[in-house]
């Protein structure tokens, strides 16, 4: 039986990446997540998350783009890859995610305990 930490795991090898419109972060906004996925980000203080929260961004997000691109969840990652959540730069990658691995995270997400990030 697979654990999160493998569904996790198995979601983002299936994930393709594209290159983003340099200084763009119109996908990081406020985001929830697993307690898997989140055990992988760097905490942030109540500040930072009320900072973030009233100017509609990702805590994760500095001035260089995002933080913790390579631990990044699995929300963020789908983004732009998918129709159904499209880059508003018109970006994405050669082949777009198979619809399948796309159900396959928001089956995730709907079943898992999740928090703001």
């Amino acid at each position: 039986m697979n654990n999160n930490r493998d569904i996790i795991a198995r979601l983002r090898e299936h994930i393709p990446s594209f290159e983003c419109t340099p200084g763009c972060h119109d996908c990081c906004g406020p985001v929830t997540t697993s307690s898997e996925e989140m055990s992988n980000l760097p905490v942030k203080t109540d500040a930072e998350h009320d900072a973030a929260l009233e100017n509609f961004t990702c805590v994760h997000l500095g001035p260089n783009g995002c933080e913790v691109y390579d631990d990044r969840p699995l929300i963020c990652r789908l983004f732009g890859t998918t129709p159904n959540m499209a880059c508003p730069n018109s970006c994405r990658p050669k082949n777009m995610v198979d619809p399948d691995i796309e159900d396959q995270v928001h089956y995730y997400i709907a079943n898992t305990r999740q928090v703001l990030v």
